[in-house]
């Protein structure tokens, strides 16, 4: 059984559970978020915390939150959480009043997919945010 809680991440224990889930679920791929800033959510299995997600208002899309960080610890793979955080995040959204839901992939299939399952679609943005070969991701809240 999994719980999923939205944290207080002005809580350093809290703090220092993201940072350890994001160098657990990122390596060295992606830079170490500000989670300060944004909500955040924890992945519970039992009392373990075994995935996180952040979402941020965008600076890219008007009225929009970015999706900035989803993690899963491996051996919890194949469960739904991608699902059920991206899920947390869309409805904290809809309560901000934002219109959608932006991201970002690159390399990285499983969550193209995941993405793809929660009715997220491609879309080309105005300004492009990362690397040419980045997937841009949106989701109408409306």
């Amino acid at each position: 059984m999994y719980r999923i809680r939205m944290v207080d991440a002005s809580d350093e224990d809290v703090v220092d559970t993201l940072a350890d889930l994001h160098r657990l679920t990122f390596f060295d791929a992606a830079a170490m978020p500000q989670f300060d800033l944004g909500a955040w959510w924890l992945a519970y299995h039992g009392d373990d915390a075994v995935a996180f997600a952040g979402v941020v208002p965008s600076t890219h899309v008007r009225n929009s939150g970015y999706f900035s960080r989803v993690g899963v610890i491996q051996r919890h793979w194949g469960r739904g959480l991608q699902l059920r955080l991206m899920r947390a995040v869309e409805a904290r959204g809809r309560r901000m009043g934002w219109h959608a839901i932006v991201s970002d992939t690159t390399d990285n299939l499983v969550s193209a997919n995941n993405f793809i399952k929660a009715g997220y679609r491609l879309y080309e943005p105005e300004v492009p945010w990362a690397w040419s070969h980045t997937l841009y991701w949106r989701r109408s809240l409306r």
